[in-house]
C-alpha cells in the first residue's frame, strides 16, 4: 500500500477535496509546468515531514524558496476551501522572516478568521498527507463557525 497515496483507510487524495485543492496550488505555483507530468501523490510528498525527518532538520535554519511555496499553496489551499464552502472571497496573507518567524492570516471581507503563528517555518510538514487533511479541515471548521457568528463583517 502506498502510504502517501492512502489519506485515511481506503479514502485517497481524489476523493479528499482539501487534498485536490493542494494539487490545484502546488500545479498553479509551477509556472514553468516542471511538474507537470507528476502525481498527485509526487507533487505533495513535500508535504509530509515525519518526526524522523523533523529531528534532523536543524532547529536554527531559514526557509527557503521551495519551502516558502509550499507554505503559500498551504493556506492558499484553505483560503480556496473557505471560498467554496460559503462563497465569499478569502485572503491568505503570510509575513515570513528570513529566520522562518512570522504569522499566516486569512481574511474575509474586514473578518480574520484564521490567525497563525509561524516558528521554525523550514521544519513545515505533516506526519502524512491525512494529518495535513485533517488539520486543514480543523482551520476550515473553525474559520466557517467565525464566518458564522459575524456575516455582516465578513461581507463588507
Amino acid at each position: 500500500m502506498n502510504t502517501l497515496a492512502t489519506v485515511e483507510s481506503g479514502r485517497d487524495i481524489a476523493t479528499a477535496p482539501f487534498l485536490d485543492e493542494m494539487v490545484r496550488q502546488v500545479r498553479s505555483l509551477d509556472s514553468f509546468g516542471t511538474r507537470d507530468a507528476w502525481s498527485a501523490e509526487r507533487l505533495l510528498a513535500a508535504f509530509v515531514v515525519t518526526r524522523e525527518a523533523r529531528r534532523r532538520i536543524p532547529v536554527i535554519g531559514d526557509p527557503d524558496a521551495p519551502l516558502i511555496a509550499r507554505l503559500t499553496a498551504f493556506y492558499n489551499a484553505i483560503a480556496a476551501s473557505i471560498e467554496r464552502e460559503c462563497g465569499l472571497l478569502a485572503v491568505p496573507l503570510l509575513n515570513l522572516t528570513h529566520e522562518g518567524f512570522g504569522r499566516a492570516l486569512i481574511t474575509v471581507g474586514k473578518l480574520v478568521v484564521m490567525d497563525k503563528t509561524l516558528r521554525d517555518a523550514h521544519r513545515f510538514g505533516f506526519e502524512s498527507l491525512g494529518d495535513m487533511n485533517r488539520e486543514a479541515g480543523k482551520i476550515l471548521a473553525a474559520a466557517l463557525a467565525i464566518i458564522d457568528r459575524y456575516p455582516k463583517v465578513a461581507s463588507e
